[in-house]
């Protein structure tokens, strides 16, 4: 699914109009990105955890050459399904 197909079922299913359905998206999605970008965790129970963590600079290689290169340490977003998710899949 991607993110048309998405709007749709999200006017679809709370009989809104797309252009509402996009705009509720898009809102959330940023309320996402900036609480992310401040170091906050955002929890949807049942759902899951949008969350930062730190990744520990490393030595890695380049596979074509085989000479051995830093990786910069850096912050990844993550995602930790809730149980209703979870069950749900499964």
């Amino acid at each position: 699914m991607n993110k048309t197909e998405l709007i749709d079922a999200i006017a679809k299913s709370a009989d809104i109009t797309k252009s509402d359905a996009g705009k509720l998206l898009n809102g959330m999605m940023d309320a996402i990105y900036e609480a992310l970008s401040s170091g906050d965790s955002v929890t949807l129970i049942g759902f899951g955890t949008f969350s930062v963590s730190e990744r520990a600079a490393r030595t890695g290689r380049n596979p074509s050459t085989g000479k051995e290169i830093k990786i910069a340490a850096k912050k990844v977003a993550k995602f930790k399904p809730g149980k209703a998710l979870s069950d749900s899949v499964n």
